[in-house]
């Protein structure tokens, strides 16, 4: 093992409960700091990484008079815009995340929200409760359009596994674009309430910064099919839920099936939970059997790579708040 410094780096681990995977192969690469939220400010003195298992800690933000000789900090999540400040956004500190080790699981959680709708799982758990044998015809999802808003490695993703079933996918993202190999066209997220009502399912895996905050609103909405379906599973805060819920009140759109809400926990008295033609997960879409260990896998890679002195994956544009696509 060669270390680009001719040292072992030191590796603060900021955990809540349980510890992270795979702790153990760490410990052979670097010397290793255990320590809670409580505890950073003196785990982080001459420390080189902070590897966050506490994916959404405010920890660093709190202590990081402490973090000066800190040099990369790898964090246990895909989306990172809540944790970046400007001291952090200014310095030379690498900044990675986690993208890519969900982007399938989520996938297939948003394929399976498309057939749950089109096939009406819920119409027939309710008829199943009621002992109720009622025949019913459903919707073919192939050839139906899908609008994914967010391009990356989750949107990509979907795309690549709705295709696969004969959804036509077309992509929205920063800016308007030829299609490629996963989307028919790609449009500007700026220009949603003007192609909105082309599409039969809209698809939100965008991450959350400061342009794409209620980036779903009220115009949006009522620009959709009143057919439509709205699928999140990326951010909460990307759609305006007050707004969402007058749509789904007045039939301006036919449903939506939210893995992610704002806020969250969703409030018990909040009007979604008893609404019909709404399905709700908790934040659950990448959370599989294998993800905490898969998490573990691509932070012990990288520090690999930091230790000889290799270019890191899932680099951060701290500015952008998201890892660019080439």
């Amino acid at each position: 093992m060669s270390f680009a410094d001719g040292k072992r780096p030191i590796v603060a681990v900021l955990y809540r409960e349980a510890l992270p995977p795979r702790l153990d192969e760490i410990e052979e690469l670097a010397e290793v700091r255990l320590t809670q939220a409580d505890g950073l400010a003196e785990a982080l003195a001459g420390a080189d990484v902070l590897y966050q298992w506490h994916s959404f800690s405010p920890a660093l933000r709190e202590n990081w008079a402490a973090a000066a000789s800190l040099k990369w900090v790898h964090v246990s999540a895909a989306g990172v815009s809540q944790l970046l400040f400007d001291d952090l956004i200014n310095s030379d500190v690498a900044y990675t995340n986690s993208r890519g080790v969900l982007s399938r699981a989520i996938a297939e959680f948003a394929l399976g929200f498309v057939l749950d709708i089109a096939k009406d799982a819920q119409g027939s758990l309710r008829l199943q409760q009621g002992r109720r044998w009622q025949h019913r015809v459903t919707r073919k999802i192939q050839g139906q359009r899908v609008l994914v808003v967010g391009t990356g490695s989750i949107g990509r993703e979907i795309a690549a596994l709705f295709r696969a079933v004969g959804l036509r996918i077309s992509g929205a993202g920063r800016s308007s674009r030829p299609g490629d190999e996963y989307f028919e066209e790609i449009h500007s997220s700026r220009d949603l309430a003007l192609v909105a009502r082309d599409f039969d399912y809209v698809v939100l895996a965008a991450p959350l910064t400061d342009d794409t905050k209620h980036l779903v609103d009220a115009d949006v909405l009522s620009a959709m099919n009143p057919t439509a379906h709205l699928i999140n599973v990326g951010r909460g805060e990307l759609v305006d839920t007050d707004a969402l819920v007058g749509a789904l009140r007045s039939g301006s759109i036919a449903g939506a099936a939210l893995d992610v809400v704002h806020p969250e926990p969703l409030p018990k008295e909040h009007p979604l939970w008893s609404m019909d033609n709404v399905i709700l997960t908790p934040h659950m879409s990448g959370d599989t059997e294998e993800y905490l260990d898969d998490l573990g896998k691509l932070f012990l890679e990288n520090l690999w790579r930091y230790n000889r002195g290799e270019p890191l994956q899932n680099v951060v544009d701290k500015r952008l708040g998201f890892v660019p696509v080439s």
